[in-house]
């Protein structure tokens, strides 16, 4: 089969899709063989599947339209067999997630699947429909995250079920349905996933991941927020200094930031970053967490009495976020006299650190991507890569990967772009993959 890759909308001299043919480097054993055709066959089917489900919204917040997306998957993966069940997000005001689950009658893997369902795209976004661009490329809310990863990991199953292949496996699929903006408390809009985690021995997750069908990631960051409070003595501006006023809250904030952006000993930990997102500062301030706002009444004249900063950090171990956090902590103490200032910091996703089994995995991957002709899969920089649901995952299984869905770039914008042809190509290699866990 020929597929030409075009370069152009894709925008990044790393996606050269320099694939030309899909010729077979290793002839594939006959299940194999005829898991590939199936999805040939139903190529056009997955691609009016993906079709429909972009166009229904699914932004976090709109519940019943996550919910409805998440009915409409639901029944597909019930007609593959699947007991699915909804778990209800009430209790972490979202609207729920999808779990489906398949024992095989010789089971002798236990894999979790994972996808989500919702987007960042509200109903009040004017980017609502999926639109062809050319033969090969769409744009559409969610194409690429991940609502083409999701139509990929059905595929990769509808062909192992129609070929017996999926009654060596005990599957289960978690689409969440707050991957874009998580309910509170974490743990209970966690749960689904965790407990299927701490059942299974590998996770694979369904992430567009770096935009690239050549890379998957075997590590991912996590993601906690911290927030930055500091207090002035307020005064007359012209008294600013004074021995016993002092420089007031915005100076100290200031202070602050910048102790953190020039300390040795944080710049020099690879892959952590840490970023102040909003800050605000004056004589009393308005914060709204709710809506990531923060409102300042102050003036020029006056020495602040208040400065707020709201921010993250990124690291790739635990280990390595708690010498951060700790790190900062110190910095934040050294405050300047008639000022007081705390941190705190948020829960968030934890870090899926690049564990020997992860790599192992990925090695798995990628020989199955050569023997089908596709191409080596290289690991993503974890600098390059955001985070994930698997993050929750991670730490329960033996060997996890993600960033096995769609390809597409230019995610969480109005222009998110998706490769067509890599819902056939990805299925293909999920699928040989799953097969292969299932025979080992």
């Amino acid at each position: 089969m020929q597929t030409v890759f075009r370069t152009g909308l894709l925008g990044a001299a790393s996606l050269l899709w320099a694939l030309s043919t899909h010729a077979l480097t290793a002839t594939p054993d006959p299940v194999e063989q005829r898991l590939l055709a199936h999805i040939d066959r139903q190529e056009d089917a997955a691609l009016d599947l993906l079709i429909r489900r972009v166009n229904m919204n699914s932004g976090t917040m709109n519940l019943s339209g996550v919910r409805a997306v998440g009915e409409l998957f639901g029944e597909a993966f019930a007609r593959e067999g699947f007991a699915v069940e909804w778990i209800d997000g009430a209790g972490f005001q979202r609207a729920g997630h999808l779990v489906a689950r398949h024992t095989g009658a010789e089971a002798r893997r236990k894999v979790l699947l994972i996808g989500h369902l919702d987007t960042v795209f509200e109903p009040d976004s004017p980017f609502q429909r999926f639109t062809r661009i050319d033969e090969h490329h769409a744009t559409g809310p969610g194409i690429a995250d991940m609502k083409g990863g999701n139509v990929i990991m059905l595929q990769a199953l509808a062909a192992l079920r129609v070929t017996g292949a999926l009654e060596r496996l005990d599957v289960t699929v978690v689409l969440t349905g707050d991957e874009e903006l998580s309910g509170r408390p974490l743990a209970q809009s966690k749960q689904a996933l965790v407990d299927a985690a701490r059942h299974a021995d590998i996770a694979l997750g369904f992430e567009n991941g770096d935009g690239d069908y050549r890379t998957a990631n075997v590590a991912r960051r996590g993601s906690v927020g911290w927030q930055l409070r500091v207090t002035g003595t307020p005064a007359h501006s012209s008294q600013v200094f004074r021995e016993d006023i002092g420089s007031g809250a915005i100076y100290e904030a200031a202070r602050i930031l910048n102790a953190f952006h020039d300390d040795s000993v944080l710049r020099n930990e690879q892959y952590l970053t840490f970023n102040p997102g909003r800050i605000a500062g004056g004589t009393t301030l308005r914060d709204e967490p709710a809506e990531n706002t923060t409102s300042a009444y102050g003036k020029s004249n006056v020495v602040a009495e208040s400065a707020l900063v709201d921010g993250d950090i990124r690291a790739l171990s635990t280990e390595q976020l708690v010498r951060a956090r700790a790190r900062m902590q110190a910095i934040v103490a050294e405050h300047l006299p008639h000022t007081s200032a705390a941190i705190t910091f948020d829960e968030g996703y934890p870090p899926m650190a690049p564990s020997a089994g992860n790599q192992r995995l990925l090695a798995l991957y990628s020989e199955v991507s050569e023997d089908l002709g596709f191409g080596p899969v290289t690991a993503v920089n974890p600098l390059r890569a955001g985070a994930a649901d698997i993050a929750f995952a991670a730490a329960h299984v033996d060997m996890a990967i993600d960033g096995l869905g769609m390809s597409g770039t230019e995610g969480h914008t109005v222009n998110e772009t998706g490769y067509l042809p890599a819902l056939t190509l990805q299925a293909k290699r999920a699928a040989v993959l799953l097969y292969r866990l299932g025979l080992e």
